[in-house]
């Protein structure tokens, strides 16, 4: 095995571990960013795509429990933090830190409750940016 071929290996290996860059070039690396899409749009691509729409269909609906998680986790811990210092710069960063550990623990919930773990979050996301890319640019066969 030359240099040559030691060189290319390496290559291979670290692309396949950044593969994850071609998702944010997709999407963010744009020159002209693509137009906003509404709920309606996101519902027509979940009734057009067998495979991807249930899977974003269930992500949307997971973010519910992230955002009921961090009301809760917000409050809880801003009540307590009210309750036994009365700083308001420590209610502040508690109530921040309560949210963000109920987001966290709403999406874990989530994450099971709609078996999210089986899915291809990003495959899907990205399907739909596709399919929005080409619902803009007028290539949609619908």
């Amino acid at each position: 095995m030359g240099i040559h071929e030691h060189v290319e290996g390496i290559k291979a290996h670290w692309a396949k571990n950044f593969s994850f860059l071609d998702y944010f070039k997709k999407v963010y690396g744009r020159d002209k960013p693509l137009p906003k899409w509404t709920d309606a749009d996101v519902d027509e691509f979940i009734a057009s795509d067998p495979v991807y729409g249930p899977q974003l269909k269930a992500m949307r609906e997971s973010r519910k429990f992230a955002l009921g998680g961090a009301l809760v986790g917000g409050a809880h811990l801003g009540g307590i933090a009210l309750k036994y210092s009365k700083a308001p710069h420590g209610v502040v960063l508690a109530t921040g830190f309560g949210a963000i550990c109920g987001a966290v623990v709403g999406s874990e919930v989530a994450e099971h409750w709609y078996q999210l773990y089986k899915t291809d979050k990003q495959g899907a996301n990205l399907r739909f940016i596709y399919w929005w890319e080409d619902k803009v640019a007028g290539n949609q066969k619908s």
